[in-house]
């Protein structure tokens, strides 16, 4: 069984990861068009809507579509109260049942309700409410089932390493 899904880990990794380092660099861009609208401002009494809404844009970007990069990562929140001192296999356990039973659930909510949502933003072409706006709002929409998306996969990916510690008895080589 490991034979299985050692090779479709690692391509579910490798998707989180690949997408993760290159949303990765929009940070740069954020912090660079936040520099110029900051200067264009202070400097010049000027400013531009479209910088100032390219940097929202860049920031739902990296929030939504890293996510499962997080995920991937263990860099997510958790209480780990008691997760720390648990065995390999038991932390196995907690992280299979709680990706089943809260990640996958959720990510499928949040997928249902968010297709609509979008296909309404692209059916009009939703475009920014200020004049000198991005045009492009049914994009940004488009990030929420996208994230939902990027997360069932590495859900999946870490319940079948789960699977591998449990089965493997705690060995879990990649």
């Amino acid at each position: 069984m490991a034979q299985l899904l050692k090779p479709c880990i690692r391509y579910l990794d490798v998707f989180a990861e690949s997408t993760g380092r290159v949303v990765a660099w929009l940070t740069f861009f954020m912090v660079a068009i936040t520099l110029v609208v900051v200067i264009l401002r202070y400097g010049f009494s000027t400013g531009s809507i479209i910088l100032q809404e390219s940097i929202t844009y860049l920031h739902a970007c990296v929030f939504l579509l890293a996510a499962a990069y997080t995920l991937k990562h263990d860099a997510h929140v958790r209480v780990d109260i008691f997760y720390r001192g648990f065995s390999i296999r038991q932390q196995a356990w907690v992280n299979a049942v709680g990706s089943i039973v809260f990640l996958l659930p959720l990510c499928g909510f949040i997928l249902f309700v968010s297709w609509d949502f979008a296909a309404n933003a692209w059916n009009i072409f939703e475009g920014s409410n200020n004049a000198n706006g991005i045009p492009a709002v049914y994009l940004l929409k488009s990030l929420i089932p996208l994230m939902a998306s990027f997360l069932i996969l590495q859900g999946v990916s870490e319940i079948l390493k789960s699977l591998l510690v449990l089965t493997e008895g705690g060995q879990n080589n990649d």
